[in-house]
């Protein structure tokens, strides 16, 4: 059983929101997965966050064998880029 992370497409014409998942390799696009880490919406504007992944869970699943597809991948570090941006600009409290 060969697993994946990637991303499935919701919402409605023209206006995409993507779930990141772990699902066998072998399954549809849109169908059955094993485990939901997270969303991710291109069109987001204002205060609604662009993307949520939980970052220890894709860990987990990586070190388990499930390969990321490209644009998993590119999500993912763009994630973790933008978290150590954030944690270097917060001054450390004494």
């Amino acid at each position: 059983m060969a697993l994946k992370i990637r991303l499935q497409r919701k919402g409605a014409a023209h206006r995409p929101v993507y779930r990141v998942v772990v699902a066998e390799s072998t399954c549809r696009r849109d169908g059955r997965h094993v485990e939901v880490l997270g969303h991710y919406s291109p069109k987001a504007q204002g205060s609604d966050p662009k993307h949520r992944v939980d970052l220890e869970r894709y860990d987990y699943w990586y070190s388990k064998g499930a390969r990321p597809t490209d644009t998993a991948r590119t999500l993912v570090n763009r994630i973790r880029r933008e978290k150590a941006a954030e944690a270097a600009a917060v001054p450390a409290e004494a």
